[in-house]
């Protein structure tokens, strides 16, 4: 059971008294995504649960079931005048898809559902988020590694190859466990990726030496692939987070003067560059473990250059090859 406010006559959206929490909508839209997600996900039901009671209710003690198109289009309203489009809507979405579980529970009635998440999406008119790394700054990045000869080197070159040569997110990076690495063909298998969906992932040649040379040193003891390694250079077998990702992805990019770029780059650059090199659009869905070929073409970031050099293969019959001078 979770806890009630005290004083539910304080707002009438308040629950009036306990909830079991497999009835309750939030927590079962909350476990059915992957744990990565829950935190972020979380945070904007409770944001949610403030905004509509002025910072009376959280997630688990806002009443979901009494809300209504006048609660949601409020929302929307607010976030709209203190957030970035790609914010609202993913507000909005965690929204939606509580009174989705609400109305499955059968604590709201289609009609009032039908109603409350009748809200649009907030258009998204800027530039694509992301770019796509250069050859050179992915070479100076493993530089910067290998220019470390001790076991923080090794691990930290491993993971911009695995990042780099497999497009894995940096949730899933670090939930990496040896085990989940096969030697024979670069395989890496992904659990629980985003959307709670396990596929597999390959290493090409070029990366699976890096990760070799750190394996050798970090040992085949059981647990994760990447892992931390002390002042002393000990390898100590705790699993990295995401938060020390972005700290070592900095560091190394501080050091070679590669910056304004984020781990999710590595995802953008695999996906642009598996394009550019002819692979069909399915399968580097299948790879990057995307829903639908529609998001995979939004992390393309290969640039005007490659749609010129594609119409160049076409030809006019009879036309000269040239233009004359």
């Amino acid at each position: 059971m979770h806890q009630t406010i005290e004083n539910s006559s304080l707002n009438p959206l308040a629950l009036t008294a306990p909830t079991s929490l497999i009835e309750h909508p939030a927590t079962v839209y909350l476990s059915q995504l992957a744990p990565g997600s829950r935190p972020a996900m979380k945070q904007a039901l409770n944001a949610i649960a403030r905004l509509l009671t002025d910072g009376i209710c959280d997630a688990l003690t806002l009443n979901w079931a009494r809300l209504r198109y006048k609660h949601t289009a409020a929302v929307r309203a607010t976030l709209i005048e203190k957030h970035s489009p790609a914010y609202v809507n993913k507000m909005l979405c965690a929204l939606r898809r509580v009174l989705k579980e609400a109305l499955r529970l059968e604590l709201m009635d289609a009609v009032d559902f039908a109603r409350a998440v009748d809200i649009p999406n907030v258009k998204v008119t800027k530039q694509l988020r992301g770019r796509a790394l250069k050859e050179k700054e992915i070479a100076d990045l493993i530089q910067a590694c290998f220019d470390d000869p001790t076991p923080t080197g090794y691990r930290d070159a491993a993971l911009v190859a695995i990042l780099r040569g497999s497009g894995v997110r940096r949730s899933e990076v670090v939930n990496l466990n040896l085990i989940d690495f096969d030697l024979n063909d670069g395989a890496l298998m992904v659990h629980s990726g985003k959307g709670g969906k396990d596929r597999t992932v390959y290493l090409p040649d070029s990366a699976l030496t890096v990760v070799l040379d750190w394996l050798s040193i970090r040992g085949s003891s059981s647990g994760p692939m990447l892992c931390h390694v002390n002042k002393c250079g000990r390898v100590i077998l705790r699993r990295l987070t995401s938060q020390a990702v972005l700290f070592i992805l900095q560091k190394r990019g501080e050091q070679v003067g590669v910056t304004d770029f984020s781990a999710h780059d590595f995802r953008r650059t695999f996906i642009s560059d598996l394009l550019n090199s002819g692979e069909d659009i399915s399968t580097v869905q299948r790879l990057a473990g995307h829903a639908t070929s529609d998001q995979t073409a939004r992390y393309d970031r290969r640039g005007e250059q490659t749609k010129r050099l594609a119409v160049q293969k076409l030809s006019i019959p009879g036309s000269r090859k040239k233009p004359l001078r």
